[in-house]
């Protein structure tokens, strides 16, 4: 009987077989033969074995500080953790790759990580959802709105696109603000919609609101456009506002050109604008515009509207094969194939208005660049967490979005930081660039974390990787005198090289004397 209980005593850490008191080895029969498993739950390792570069580049850059330095958080109890290792938490598990708050708990065995980045240790996910819920919304709403200017603000002197979306995220659950409203992908599912600002092309997130699912519309979205862009201020305006047709209304684009800002927006396809576009099918002024589209401008005051406007109308003829699927009395789905007579012609239309004075084809690109923002939601919804860490209160939604949206900006300029020439989404570049199994020794007072990787391109990520690494020292130690802030200027100008042409970012004159 003392024999058995030996044999079936778990280890306190491992859960390992115990004989002896002595850690026993499982063996198992592969198809390589028998192999033994032991588990080293001491040993000090990690699955983020290439986090170092990264929390080099948070370092150099003051992002990570700067974040934790602001942070509205404030305990009481003297044995309540510190904003360094609330904050630190939430990083890891946002790169991991975590939708949810329960998975932290995947993140608390690693002793490498947490250290560098100042940690005392990984929390527990009641821990972090208690932490959020202390911080009073308007003080986490402008601590994080300062995050984002510090991170962005140095490119926005540049000429840049601002696009403005909404997208859904369904719930399961009763939580605050989980309404029904417009859910194309699941029909009478409550859930929050994200009112997202974004700086096109880049693919980097500008502010992130998130509001109940009924409040989809740009009515919506608009007090926050207009704030981000007073916070802005005048030097930091975009070149182009662009939407789609939700944003093409009289109030929009009455501020707009108030402020005297260019836009481009989808338009409903209203009676007006069918009419135009029965005028114009019999006129031989159609202008290349661009992917098989050809364009027409015309100048419309449609119903609602206080002045004349530039609209753009767009055709493409349909020369495919058509499908209608529709739902029988039975419920089920039918599918019919469509035959068109080869004497009729068939046509796909929509209309943009505008105040630019450019030719079409510029602006039928300008359009469909407009598509980035779909991958940017597919992006932040499968790869980061917009698509999880739901509690019952939108504030703590709320902050979660932001804080997500944040780490986007930092891990997305640090991808370009290694490969200048391509974005890359995170579901490519955390494989490549993070994980990694990292094992840390300890000798002469010198730590060292011995990295091995099992990505097919870690000799190329090992090169890049070293480059970037080498690029930081050289930076920190030839120019101590330089601000965090200025060292943000020279990294971004390094990460952005293609997209400025070459050219090196000036911080203002007032940062670069100090």
């Amino acid at each position: 009987m003392k024999e058995s209980k030996e044999l079936t005593a778990a280890h306190p850490a491992g859960g390992q077989l115990l004989v002896d008191g002595r850690d026993q080895a499982i063996p198992l029969d592969t198809y390589a033969g028998r192999v033994d498993i032991e588990w080293d739950p001491q040993a000090p390792v990690t699955p983020l074995g290439q986090m170092a570069f990264f929390i080099d580049y948070l370092k150099s850059a003051g992002l990570f500080d700067n974040w934790v330095a602001g942070c509205p958080l404030h305990y009481t109890s003297p044995n309540a953790p510190s904003r360094r290792d609330v904050l630190g938490t939430v990083l890891l598990s946002v790169l991991s790759g975590h939708r949810r708050y329960a998975h932290i708990t995947a993140l608390r065995a690693d002793t490498i990580n947490p250290p560098l980045l100042g940690m005392d240790r990984v929390l527990s996910e009641d821990a972090i959802r208690r932490a959020f819920e202390k911080i009073e919304m308007p003080a986490g709403i402008t601590w994080l709105q300062e995050q984002f200017d510090y991170t962005l603000r140095p490119l926005l002197a540049e000429p840049w696109v601002l696009d403005v979306d909404t997208t859904v995220k369904p719930l399961h659950g009763e939580q605050e603000g989980a309404v029904v409203g417009y859910n194309p992908a699941k029909r009478g599912r409550p859930s929050h919609v994200y009112h997202s600002y974004m700086v096109a092309n880049l693919r980097l997130m500008l502010e992130v609101e998130v509001q109940p699912g009924n409040q989809q519309t740009s009515h919506h979205s608009a007090p926050e456009l207009w704030a981000l862009l007073d916070r802005l201020g005048p030097d930091r305006q975009p070149a182009l506002l662009r939407g789609d047709k939700d944003w093409g209304n009289e109030g929009i684009m009455r501020e707009a050109e108030r402020r005297g800002l260019p836009y481009l927006f989808r338009l409903r396809l209203m009676a007006n604008v069918k009419r135009a576009f029965e005028r114009a099918m019999t006129s031989a002024a159609w202008e290349m515009a661009g992917h098989g589209w050809e364009a027409q401008a015309t100048d419309l005051r449609l119903r609602g509207w206080s002045r004349q406007r530039r609209v753009v109308l767009l055709r493409r003829k349909l020369d495919r094969p058509l499908a209608v699927s529709e739902t029988g009395e039975n419920g089920q789905r039918l599918l019919s194939f469509g035959t068109v007579d080869p004497r009729k012609e068939v046509w796909e239309y929509g209309a943009l208005v505008t105040s630019l004075d450019a030719e079409l084809l510029t602006l039928g690109q300008l359009y469909r660049d407009r598509a980035d923002c779909e991958n940017d939601f597919d992006e932040l919804k499968n790869q980061w967490g917009w698509g999880g860490f739901t509690t019952q209160d939108l504030k703590r939604c709320r902050l979660m979005a932001r804080n997500v949206a944040l780490i986007f900006n930092w891990w997305t300029l640090f991808a370009r930081l290694v490969d200048p020439n391509h974005h890359r989404e995170a579901i490519t570049t955390r494989p490549l660039l993070l994980t990694a199994i990292g094992r840390q020794t300890s000798h002469a007072g010198r730590t060292t974390i011995h990295v091995s990787s099992s990505h097919g391109r870690h000799p190329w990520a090992r090169q890049a990787l070293a480059r970037i690494g080498a690029f930081l020292q050289a930076m920190t130690s030839s120019a101590e005198q330089l601000t965090p802030l200025q060292r943000w200027y020279r990294i971004l100008s390094e990460a952005l090289v293609k997209y400025l042409k070459g050219r090196q970012l000036d911080p203002p004159r007032q940062i670069a004397a100090g």
